[in-house]
């Protein structure tokens, strides 16, 4: 009875939002109209300057992207291309294999990644023989877009609330439901919907604020403790990060889940209370922020209703020098994975990314893979930078908003919009 239940309200649900927004594809990515996704964290990156890497799968991207927004290139017209380590990258595109080998086009250039000697040379070599260019435009032809950054947190945490260790870490509760909007309205592809059964009725599930005012009462069993609610919030807008639970014990989460509601950026609640500057509202003068006013982080953090759900990561299968997994599957490489739209970007190419360093303002001009996907990563042009792990990654992750350019390597046998 609940399975129909459930297969009644998708139907319904599909049907209104495919009303609303129209067939995927015709949501629009011009610069500045980032339409939030029903299956991610919706964000709004001018207040916060961050925007995370969304873990939830995205549409099927083995879907060569549309041709209106890639014209035929060449190697030449990239900036600076036989400067860069094309080795570091070759290696990310290595690890993306596991997934991409099973796609149409991608089998060959895969198999010869494998066999492609361990030297720069040798690397460069494999792209320009088994790739070919394409840049990349926005729909309104613009060449240029935002590059942002992101990177997974350190913070402190005890398997048991001891101390400073009060601030729960939650695994998916039992009371969760996922709909899969796919499975009854193919168009639906990228809408996922969730809730709770309450009587005969699915209702939307809990916001932050009812989970936390629940305290022990709530349904989800607690994976750890952590000793700061403001490092806490962020690691659920980043996604996954790393607990140092002392004693040289180092223990990795990941996204499981997400309560289903739309994220709302503190950052701009603060700039709109006339807490901070726009300027100032970075993730660093957000944490300043708030700890400066503990007795209003219950404020603070009540305003984004989104709440993101952990499941504790085996270390033996992802080296801790590794990101955590991405989308595309594999884990993602400090300074080598990136996060896009796969509506425009096929999730595992290579990218070549043209950009500025967040502290230098030096050019940053190199092959990225694009491995990830996110909630703010809207648009042609668009790429968030993965900086690795930690506080030194956050600090330049918290520093980048650059405008960039970008060109998309394909396999020789795949044809764009074929």
């Amino acid at each position: 009875m609940i399975t129909q239940w459930i297969s009644l309200f998708a139907i319904a649900v599909a049907t209104l939002v495919l009303i609303a927004i129209g067939p995927a594809g015709n949501t629009s990515t011009a610069q500045g109209m980032r339409s939030p996704e029903i299956t991610c964290q919706a964000m709004v990156c001018p207040a916060c300057q961050v925007c995370p890497v969304c873990p939830v799968c995205p549409a099927d991207a083995s879907v060569p992207p549309a041709a209106k927004t890639l014209q035929a290139a060449a190697f030449a017209d990239l900036p600076n291309w036989a400067d860069d380590d094309h080795s570091a990258a070759l290696a990310a595109f290595r690890r993306g294999c596991r997934s991409l080998d099973r796609r149409k086009g991608w089998k060959d250039s895969c198999e010869a990644a494998g066999r492609t000697g361990p030297s720069r040379a040798d690397a460069r070599a494999f792209f320009e023989k088994r790739f070919k260019v394409y840049r990349v435009t926005n729909a309104d032809g613009a060449v240029e877009g935002l590059v942002t950054g992101y990177y997974e947190p350190i913070l402190r945490g005890s398997r048991k609330k001891v101390g400073p260790f009060n601030y729960p870490l939650h695994a998916t509760p039992d009371d969760l439901i996922a709909v899969d909007l796919a499975s009854v309205v193919p168009e639906a592809a990228n809408l996922r919907l969730r809730g709770r059964i309450e009587g005969k009725k699915i209702v939307p599930y809990y916001t932050r604020s009812e989970i936390e005012q629940q305290q022990g009462k709530f349904a989800a069993r607690t994976l750890l403790w952590i000793d700061d609610p403001i490092e806490l919030f962020f690691l659920h807008i980043q996604g996954s990060g790393r607990i140092d639970l002392g004693g040289g014990e180092t223990v990795r989460v990941g996204y499981a889940d997400q309560n289903g509601h739309p994220y709302r950026s503190i950052g701009r609640y603060l700039v709109d209370k006339g807490e901070l500057k726009l300027e100032q509202a970075s993730l660093r003068g957000i944490q300043a922020w708030a700890r400066a006013n503990r007795h209003r982080t219950g404020e603070l953090l009540g305003h984004n209703p989104s709440y993101v759900f952990f499941r504790e990561v085996s270390t033996s299968d992802l080296p801790l020098e590794l990101g955590a997994r991405g989308a595309l599957g594999a884990p993602l490489s400090p300074g080598r994975s990136i996060a896009i739209d796969p509506r425009f970007i096929t999730l595992g190419a290579p990218v070549y990314l043209a950009t500025t360093h967040p502290t230098t303002g030096a050019a940053m001009e190199q092959l990225v893979i694009a491995q990830d996907t996110g909630g703010a990563i809207r648009g042609a042009v668009r790429a968030d930078y993965y900086w690795g792990f930690g506080a030194a990654a956050g600090q330049e992750a918290g520093r980048m908003r650059s405008q960039g350019r970008m060109w998309m390597l394909l396999p020789n046998e795949i044809e764009p919009g074929s």
